[in-house]
C-alpha cells in the first residue's frame, strides 16, 4: 500500500467533495488522495443554503440544495485557484436524488460562472462513465477500513459523551483515534482485516475507561435519508438538540448501509460478478459483526450487525421496496424499537418521494406490528420548512411516554 505524501500537495489539483458524512469524511478523504488529487472536505455552513437556492430551482431536494450551495460558496470564496480544482459528487445511482445530482450541480455551476470546472462522480450504476472517477485497490480498502471505523468512533463517542462524568473526556478520547487511524490511513499500514478486528477491541476498550453516571439518558435512535441522517446540516444539528435536551442520540453505521445496498443492488442481479459480490458481502458483514461485538462486550448501545438484523425485523417490515434508501429504513425504526430504544426520530427532505414510500409508509404499520415497544415520529427538512416546528416535533417524541 503506497504512502500518502502530503508535502507535494501544491503539486496537486484540489478536490472538493461536499459534506455528508461528518464522522467518517475526515477519515474517508485519503482514500481519493493519489498523485494528481487533494481532496479537501467542504466545512462551508454560513449562507450555503441561499446560495444553492440561488442555483438551484427549489422544487429540488434539501440535500441537493445543500450540496450545491457548498460547492459554489467554495469555488466563490476565492481560496482555490479555478484552473487547478475539480469537484466530485458520489452518487447512488437510482431514484430521484441518486440520478440527478450531476446534471443540477453543472447547471448550477454555469449559472454561477464555474462551467469551465471540472465535475467528477463516482457510482457503481454506470451514469456518466466518461466523468467516473477511477478507483484502484488502494483506493477502495482504504475507504473501506474509513467506513468501519468512522461507524465505530461515531457509535461509542454517542454512547458515552452524554452520560461521561468529566466533561470533554470524550471527545479527547475521539480525537487521539481519529489521529492514529488518520496515520494509519495515510501510511498505508494497520490496514488488513486482522488488525481492523485489533483496532476494534483497543477503540472499545478505550473508550470503556471513561467513567460514566449511573443514571443513564433515555435513547433516541435516528433514522432516514442518508444526507439527512449523517449530515448535521442536513439533520440541522439533531445530534446535538437531542444531548442538550438530556437524551443519548444513537445514528447507526453507514457500514449498514453499505451491506442493504449490496443486498438490494448488486445480488439481485444476474451478472459474471455476482458471485464475487456474494463473497465480498459475506466478508464485509464478518468484519461489521467482530466491530458490534466488540461495541457490545463493553456495554454500548448499539443495534444488531446487518445479517442479525435483517431476519429480526423480516416479521414487521416489508423487505419488497429497494429504491434509495428503501427497506433499511424501516428495518433499522424496527431494529431500534426491539433493542429497547422506545423512540425513533426519522429525517427526510420535503417531497422525497422514495422517502415519503419507503419511510412514512411504513412506520404506522412498525408501531401497530411493535404496539407498545414506542415511538417513531418524522419530520420533513425543506428550506421553506420552519425550525421551531422542527424542534418542536421532536421535543414532542422526547417527552412522549
Amino acid at each position: 500500500m503506497y504512502k500518502i505524501d502530503e508535502s507535494k500537495d501544491r503539486e496537486k489539483y484540489i478536490l472538493l467533495i461536499p459534506a455528508m458524512l461528518d464522522y467518517h469524511f475526515p477519515l474517508m478523504k485519503y482514500a481519493f488522495y493519489s498523485k494528481n488529487y487533494h481532496p479537501v472536505i467542504i466545512d462551508l455552513e454560513d449562507n450555503v443554503e441561499n446560495i444553492g437556492l440561488k442555483y438551484v430551482n427549489n422544487d429540488m431536494c434539501y440535500p441537493a440544495i445543500m450540496n450545491v450551495g457548498q460547492i459554489i460558496a467554495a469555488l466563490q470564496s476565492g481560496k482555490y485557484d479555478l484552473k487547478r480544482t475539480r469537484v466530485l459528487m458520489a452518487t447512488a445511482g437510482d431514484a430521484c436524488r441518486g440520478s440527478n445530482y450531476i446534471g443540477t450541480l453543472k447547471r448550477g455551476l454555469k449559472k454561477a460562472g464555474f462551467e469551465d470546472v471540472p465535475v467528477l462522480n463516482i457510482n457503481v450504476q454506470g451514469i456518466a462513465k466518461e466523468e467516473t472517477m477511477k478507483v484502484d485497490i488502494g483506493m477502495a480498502i482504504r475507504a473501506l477500513v474509513s467506513v468501519y471505523y468512522g461507524d465505530i468512533l461515531m457509535i461509542l463517542y454517542n454512547n458515552v459523551l452524554p452520560n461521561a462524568k468529566n466533561a470533554g473526556e470524550a471527545r479527547v478520547k475521539y480525537d487521539y483515534w481519529m489521529d492514529i487511524l488518520a496515520t494509519d490511513l495515510k501510511e498505508g499500514r494497520h490496514l488488513s482485516v486482522r488488525w481492523m478486528k485489533k483496532r476494534f477491541k483497543q477503540i472499545s476498550d478505550d473508550f470503556a475507561t471513561i467513567e460514566q453516571n449511573p443514571d443513564k439518558k433515555q435513547i433516541v435512535g435516528i433514522a432516514g435519508e442518508i444526507y439527512m441522517k449523517y449530515c448535521h446540516l442536513g439533520n440541522w444539528d439533531l445530534e446535538k438538540y437531542l444531548q442538550d435536551n438530556n437524551c443519548q442520540a444513537h445514528t447507526n453505521g453507514v457500514t449498514w448501509y453499505m451491506l442493504y445496498y449490496m443486498d438490494t443492488h448488486l445480488l439481485n442481479k444476474k451478472s459474471i460478478i455476482t458471485p464475487f459480490c456474494r463473497i465480498a458481502q459475506k466478508i464485509l458483514a464478518n468484519i461489521q459483526k467482530k466491530m458490534i461485538d466488540e461495541i457490545k462486550r463493553n456495554g454500548f448501545f448499539t443495534l444488531d450487525d446487518f445479517m442479525t438484523l435483517k431476519e429480526k425485523v423480516r416479521p414487521y417490515i416489508s423487505m419488497n421496496y429497494s429504491m434509495g434508501d428503501g427497506w433499511l429504513v424501516g428495518m433499522e425504526c424496527a431494529g431500534y424499537l426491539l433493542s429497547d430504544c422506545r423512540k425513533v426520530m426519522s429525517v427526510q427532505s420535503f417531497c422525497c418521494m422514495v422517502m415519503q414510500t419507503c419511510g412514512k409508509g411504513m412506520y404506522s404499520v412498525i408501531e401497530r406490528r411493535l404496539s407498545g415497544k414506542g415511538h417513531i415520529a418524522n419530520a420533513d427538512i425543506d428550506t421553506s420548512g420552519s425550525r421551531m416546528n422542527y424542534y418542536n416535533r421532536v421535543h414532542l417524541l422526547i417527552h412522549q411516554n
